[in-house]
């Protein structure tokens, strides 16, 4: 079975925690056999764009060809223009790129397995209808929850990409309602899940581990990771802890946000900019929280590391993660609250409003639902299905 797996992000050699999510799957379908190569096509602005702005003459530096961890990842260019995603859809543009690819080296994919409705689901589309190649379609929050709501022709390239799909799977049971509800297709919900194995606890000391990190001893660590946007809550997390005596909220990670949260929070935060994938967890380990208060998400692999790690969590009513709290979903704020996650820190550092049946409860939920190795046998069944339908129609 040879899948080519279609995404606008992935893990490279100069980038290695981007996209991590998507290598995770990928290396679990690599131990059941099934070869996968995967195409990240790379966005180039025209010429006269880079002529008029300096941050459009920026390129992304990635290589065109990589193998890792025996997968190989291309990424051909295609011509991408500001703010596309919301009136120029690039799905012919992506599909161009895609399509020379396959040529170029000689690919025969038995299907496309496509993340994300646009851009990657919509060049899925137009590949099918030209090279007559099937595909999967898994959606992840931002392309039900945001993006189809900019444009009618955003709508509209997100319901073709949903439509025309073989099969589409969501990482959440709340955005299999939402397809629903928008496209009348019905999505599976199958969460891509995280490598239990490495998120077994430490037995290092919280504070062995933060003296590692450089991180203080005395105070209480609400940490953050993820891109530094204010999308995410930050600007209501950097006010939060603003006057919390002992309290300081460690923010891992780069984004545009960075120097706002400095001036709006000064000493009460601490950036600790882009780090390694793999130290992520240690980061996880030398909170004392971790804290999401996005405005929307999909379902956010950092929470599920996080609870793995029985960390506590605080986090907003937002996607995926009412259904994955479950029981415990009265713990989760509104999103855009500074008051609500004032109240929270508070709670969970010093009224211990997170014990141990919820923190048992929530790592059981995580080992249950969300294991990659465990969930890639149901993605595989989706393959299957595909191929199956696929050759029955030739």
């Amino acid at each position: 079975m040879k899948v080519l797996w279609l995404t606008s992000v992935y893990p490279s050699e100069r980038h290695p925690s981007e996209g991590v999510f998507h290598e995770t799957q990928v290396q679990e379908l690599l131990k059941k056999g099934i070869e996968v190569t995967v195409i990240c096509p790379n966005p180039v602005n025209p010429p006269i764009l880079r002529m008029l702005k300096a941050s459009y003459r920026q390129k992304r530096s990635v290589p065109e060809q990589e193998v890792r961890r025996g997968v190989t990842v291309y990424r051909p260019p295609y011509t991408a223009l500001p703010g596309q995603l919301k009136w120029a859809q690039p799905s012919k543009r992506v599909a161009a790129a895609v399509l020379q690819a396959i040529e170029r080296h000689q690919l025969s994919p038995d299907f496309i397995h496509a993340h994300f409705a646009m851009p990657s689901g919509g060049a899925a589309a137009v590949i099918q209808k030209e090279a007559y190649i099937p595909y999967l379609l898994t959606l992840h929050g931002s392309d039900v929850n945001v993006y189809p709501t900019f444009s009618k022709g955003a709508f509209t390239a997100f319901e073709t990409a949903v439509r025309q799909a073989s099969a589409v799977l969501t990482v959440s049971e709340e955005l299999a309602e939402k397809t629903n509800e928008m496209t009348n297709v019905e999505a599976q919900f199958l969460p891509l899940g995280i490598p239990l194995t490495s998120f077994s606890e430490r037995r290092e000391e919280k504070e062995g581990i933060r003296k590692q990190l450089g991180l203080p001893h005395g105070d209480k660590l609400v940490v953050f990771v993820g891109r530094l946007v204010k999308e995410k809550g930050l600007l209501e997390l950097a006010d939060a802890v603003r006057d919390m005596n002992g309290v300081k909220a460690v923010f891992v990670g780069k984004g545009p946000l960075a120097k706002e949260l400095k001036e709006r929070a000064g000493e009460s935060i601490l950036l600790a900019g882009q780090v390694p994938n793999d130290q992520v967890k240690d980061y996880l380990l030398a909170a004392d929280l971790f804290t999401l208060p996005s405005y929307s998400e999909g379902m956010p692999t950092v929470v599920l590391e996080a609870l793995a790690l029985k960390v506590p969590v605080i986090a907003t009513r937002v996607g995926g993660l009412p259904s994955l709290f479950s029981a415990y979903q009265h713990l989760l704020i509104d999103p855009r609250s500074t008051s609500q996650l004032k109240e929270a820190i508070h709670a969970y550092l010093y009224e211990n409003k997170w014990d141990e049946q919820v923190k048992n409860g929530l790592h059981q939920i995580v080992h249950t639902d969300y294991s990659s190795s465990h969930n890639v046998e149901h993605l595989i069944e989706q393959y299957e299905k595909v191929l199956k339908r696929s050759t029955s129609i030739v």
